[in-house]
């Protein structure tokens, strides 16, 4: 198609072919400069415009009518150590300028810098433990096959410039015989192509799985996993991070070191390969080099300059895929309800404001990497390109065997011709390899963004194993007069001095312990009780006034921030929720919970005794009606809300 247009502005058109080939430069310029002036004068008109009130007027002038309701789908900026957490229902102008304040203050953004290395270590040391680790053997085994493809390249290179070599000569037996060993090099080749994408695959997967074991191991410590989403503000969707993040990561891992190492020994042999050839033609081996490295340092600091920021630009796509994912979730969790209530049409308000809040984003880097792209091709395709003829052609223009070269029966075209197709073709391995390089810092910039989540993601875990919870924004200065008995650090967090013992006797006692919710509000200001075994205890009162909050205490899912608490140990005591919660597995599984049938039958308990504890309960016929002990089903659904409160309390004769 481009050769026919060529032909006919050529030929049957009225303009040039030249002029045609000025216009649409000209337009092209022209594009790119509104691409890269527009923010600029927008910038400084919103400027001059906003001075008087702060800039609030000109952003509230152009504003779509639209656009307020997608604040309510960020879940965390980025960048702060307490995440402001925008929710429905709160005033989205505020929220957001909050959140944009605290970005602010705190200064820290994914990028390349020293905590980004700190993180990368500490997680690199969790993915690769030891020395003699599978991990290591996988990773000789792929830097092996690396360094195999790169000898391979070499090898493949210096046949192709014999064989063009021997067809200028018109040898037909060499040329026959150098195709053949050219044909069984393929072999090998295409076998080390396909290894070394298996073996990124096999160590991405061995970095994950190292990963999702150490951050199970913390996510389901010391109930972690209620405290993040309870008591801690910093991560929205852990679910998120615990899955696509860590996969994201370790994948990124496992592709920038297969990415990183072969360019590396590309450069390194093709150099000392190119610089033996040069030195054969009789020319000097520094000048061609030296002009390659500088040229590459060169193009290498403008993009770096010129980058856009990708790792909070992924950052940021992560947490709106994240927050999307939620609210699909929501709506298959609480299906009933939204059915009985009719409140579709809200739900899917909700789930259509959070895609077009992650459309818009994904737009934004769509068009920040386009004009990166052609910035980065125009250097590397054409730039490169043309310093690697300059380099090419100066070992044969100054070559000092021209006149031995001359008294070849071909006057050394076949040896001119076998220098530049190899030459020519380790130049196009070198400059692969040195793109790779050059392009691998976006990739780097990327892996920041998942370090950052990842990272963070575990110092919160191990935060929540000690007791250090921060949520923004929700301590009061009444709280500070009412209860001065509670301690605050310099962030206004509550601080944990309370006093929790085993009770030797299996009473409960509390001494001046107030009950603080997670948002710091005080639901009961002091509270002293005793309880011992043998007696009954019925508490009452009106919603809100602390009755399900007493029990958190108790269990250890709230802290005691005051005072005293004397209990049993968490093994000699039974919880049960206020919904009732239905595990996967079997019917008998649910009697169980949270024993394992392996810890049933280390206890000596008979399928007997568990039909004696549905049968305190009135839940005998569940056994036939659902297909015997091993029946497995979707529980929360099969059972009744009256079944699953009585399975409930079956669980405690279960466990006595």
């Amino acid at each position: 198609m481009p050769t026919v247009i060529s032909k006919y502005l050529q030929d049957g058109a009225i303009m040039r072919r030249d002029n045609v080939s000025k216009g649409v430069l000209a337009v092209a310029v022209l594009l790119y400069g509104c691409k890269i002036g527009y923010p600029i004068v927008m910038k400084v008109c919103s400027g001059a415009a906003g001075g008087g009130s702060d800039g609030k007027g000109a952003d509230s002038g152009r504003r779509p009518s639209g656009e307020t309701t997608d604040n309510n789908n960020v879940n965390s900026v980025k960048g702060s150590t307490s995440p402001v957490v925008v929710v429905n229902g709160k005033k989205p102008g505020t929220a957001v300028a909050a959140a944009k304040k605290a970005a602010r203050v705190a200064g820290v953004s994914p990028g390349i810098d020293r905590e980004f290395l700190v993180q990368l270590k500490k997680l690199l040391r969790l993915m690769v433990p030891g020395f003699w680790t599978p991990e290591v053997g996988l990773l000789s085994m792929h830097t092996f096959a690396l360094i195999c493809r790169t000898f391979m390249s070499i090898f493949v290179a210096t046949m192709e410039g014999k064989m063009v070599k021997y067809i200028v000569r018109r040898d037909v037996p060499n040329f026959g015989l150098m195709l053949l060993k050219w044909l069984l090099c393929a072999l090998p080749a295409t076998f080390l192509n396909s290894m070394i994408r298996y073996l990124e695959c096999k160590l991405a997967l061995a970095f994950r799985s190292r990963l999702v074991d150490h951050a199970y191991g913390l996510y389901f410590k010391d109930q972690t996993y209620y405290r993040v989403s309870n008591m801690d503000g910093r991560i929205e969707n852990a679910d998120h991070r615990l899955t696509d993040d860590i996969t994201a990561f370790t994948s990124s891992v496992a592709h920038l070191y297969s990415h990183l190492t072969k360019p590396l020994f590309d450069c390194a042999l093709i150099a000392l390969t190119l610089a033996r050839s040069s030195k054969r033609m009789g020319a000097a081996v520094v000048p061609g080099p030296l002009l390659a490295i500088v040229v590459i340092s060169i193009t290498g600091q403008i993009l770096r300059m010129l980058s856009p920021k990708f790792g909070s630009l992924v950052a940021v796509e992560a947490d709106r895929k994240a927050y999307l994912r939620h609210i699909h979730s929501r709506v298959i969790t609480n299906a009933e309800e939204i059915a009985f209530y009719g409140g579709h049409k809200v739900e899917m308000i909700h789930l259509q404001n959070a895609y077009q809040s992650l459309v818009r984003h994904m737009n934004s880097i769509f068009s920040q990497r386009l004009w990166y792209v052609v910035l980065e091709q125009f250097l590397m395709k054409y730039v490169w390109s043309g310093t690697g003829m300059i380099v090419v052609s100066l070992p044969i223009i100054t070559s000092s065997r021209v006149a031995e070269l001359n008294d070849s029966p071909d006057g050394g075209v076949s040896e001119r011709t076998q220098y530049l197709t190899t030459a020519r073709n380790l130049l196009a391995s070198g400059a692969d390899a040195v793109e790779r390089l050059m392009t691998s810092y976006k990739e780097i910039v990327e892996l920041a963004g998942y370090t950052y989540r990842v990272g963070a993601m575990l110092d919160v875990f191990n935060d929540m194993s000690k007791c250090k919870y921060r949520r923004n924004g929700l301590t009061n200065g009444r709280i500070h007069k009412t209860l001065p008995k509670l301690h605050y650090n310099k962030d206004g967090q509550l601080i944990i001095r309370g006093v929790v013992k085993n009770s030797p006797d299996g009473s409960i006692s509390l001494y001046d312990v107030p009950i603080v919710t997670p948002t710091s509000d005080v639901v009961v200001s002091s509270l002293t009780m005793t309880m011992k075994p043998g007696e009954h205890l019925l508490i009452t009162g009106p919603n809100g006034c602390g009755k399900s909050s007493l029990f958190r205490v108790l269990s250890g899912l709230w802290p005691v921030y005051a005072g005293t608490l004397i209990r049993p140990p968490n093994c000699c005591m039974f919880y049960i929720p206020q919904r009732p919660y239905m595990t996967i597995g079997s019917l008998k599984e649910q009697v169980i919970y949270p024993d394992t049938l392996v810890d049933m039958q280390t206890k000596g308990i008979t399928e007997q005794d568990l039909e004696a504890c549905l049968a305190r309960v009135h839940l005998s016929h569940l056994v036939q009606r659902e297909g015997g002990w091993d029946a497995l089903a979707d529980w929360k659904d099969v059972l009744s809300g009256g079944e699953k409160q009585r399975m409930a309390f079956a669980r405690i004769f279960y466990h006595k």
